[in-house]
């Protein structure tokens, strides 16, 4: 991912530094767009929000960047687990999610501005999490940290919460806030589509669509004539 402007639609300082660990220094646009959601199944509502994010900023973006939009939440039982408004929020979320397994999902939009169009690309990455069973002072030890407060699901796997993970399934990255990994063999398979002349193809976002959701083309916003 190299001699390209790589721009992260978003301030969490978790994501950038994922991001550097690959070797990539990421230029800091946040999304300011409000945000709407249409979807209820988690993986299709972290994409949904993705790409609200990612199009927002790449309507101002300049040819040959890349833009990076990102979105996690937590799923109990399909419930999706925001970020906690109050300490006592946070209590009952993690209430919800020791002594058992829940989801993580990560959906990332991926679009890349170039001088005759952009083409993008979205995806949703999954991971299983499984919490000790946690006694309620624990409960309300950590849920009193400032920590929780600005994460999906009232915790911090990389942080003190790390002493009630059991186990995961799946990618670690993918829990603090981005899947690396996943986002660089993605922007492989983009920049082989490129080389190879094929045509952008342009599809609705997959409200009931049954299908796997890896390496999905999303409808980028057209170009605006200028007045």
């Amino acid at each position: 991912m190299k001699d390209i402007t790589i721009i992260l639609a978003s301030n969490s300082p978790r994501r950038r530094e994922l991001l550097r660990q690959i070797g990539v220094e990421p230029e800091i646009r946040p999304s300011k767009v409000e945000e709407r959601v249409t979807a209820q199944v988690p993986e299709k509502v972290v994409m949904e929000l993705s790409l609200q994010k990612a199009e927002d900023v790449a309507a101002g973006a300049p040819a040959g960047t890349l833009i990076v939009g990102a979105d996690t939440v937590v799923a109990v039982d399909g419930r999706i687990l925001g970020k906690p408004k109050s300490h006592e929020e946070a209590a009952d979320m993690i209430r919800m999610i020791q002594g058992r397994a829940h989801q993580v999902y990560t959906g990332v939009t991926m679009i890349r501005k170039e001088e005759t169009g952009s083409r993008g690309r979205s995806f949703a990455e999954k991971t299983d999490v499984l919490v000790y069973p946690m006694t309620e002072e624990e409960i309300k030890a950590y849920a009193d940290l400032d920590e929780p407060m600005d994460k999906a699901g009232a915790y911090g796997i990389q942080g003190r919460f790390a002493a009630y993970i059991e186990g995961i399934r799946g990618d670690y990255n993918n829990v603090v806030g981005l899947p690396v990994g996943r986002v660089y063999q993605e922007w492989k398979n983009m920049m082989e589509d490129q080389e190879e002349g094929k045509p952008v193809s342009v599809s609705r976002m997959p409200s009931d669509d049954p299908a796997g959701d890896a390496g999905r083309r999303v409808p980028l916003p057209k170009k605006e004539e200028e007045e």
